[in-house]
């Protein structure tokens, strides 16, 4: 009985990934950036504003060589002013905040030697749960989703920039 077990759970095993296979799934890869983008110069309103700290190491990662100084022939990225605006979604009986919505605007332009520039923007969106009587936990876990915010956007700007 308990081998008979064990070829059932095989054979769903087998079956799970012969479906996935064949449904032409796989696993998503880096992104790669077009040959013109392999190197850039990346500027900005705000070139000491975390992410633009979290962009550069994004497309460090991506195998982008940054250049500090703009030259011809290479395509500039430039980040505008990232902003951050808070509205409030629900509040507690006694009139405090209970909730925020935390939308984070970003937008960039890229320009490439005889194209068009590219004006970009996006925001995203978080749900923010505020308690008064926890405020020095609440800021820290405040300070650790703005960041997960800011590295989504890098990574976002790098997978459109990848989509040229």
């Amino acid at each position: 009985m308990a081998s008979f077990n064990a070829f059932k759970n095989g054979l769903a095993l087998v079956l799970v990934c012969f479906l996935l296979t064949s449904c032409g799934f796989h696993l998503k890869k880096a992104s790669s950036l077009p040959d013109d983008l392999k190197i850039i110069t990346l500027s900005g309103d705000d070139e000491k504003s975390a992410l633009f700290a979290m962009l550069e190491k994004e497309l460090t990662l991506s195998k982008v060589e940054l250049l500090s100084a703009p030259e011809n022939n290479v395509a500039q990225l430039y980040l505008s002013k990232d902003r951050l605006e808070r509205q409030i979604l629900s509040l507690f009986k006694n009139g405090q905040v209970a909730e925020y919505e935390l939308a984070y605007s970003v937008a960039y332009t890229l320009k490439r030697p005889g194209l068009d520039p590219i004006n970009q923007s996006f925001e995203l969106y978080r749900n923010y749960q505020d308690d008064p009587d926890n405020a020095l936990a609440k800021a820290k876990e405040l300070d650790l989703l703005l960041n997960e915010i800011r590295m989504q956007a890098s990574r976002r700007i790098v997978r459109e920039l990848s989509q040229l």
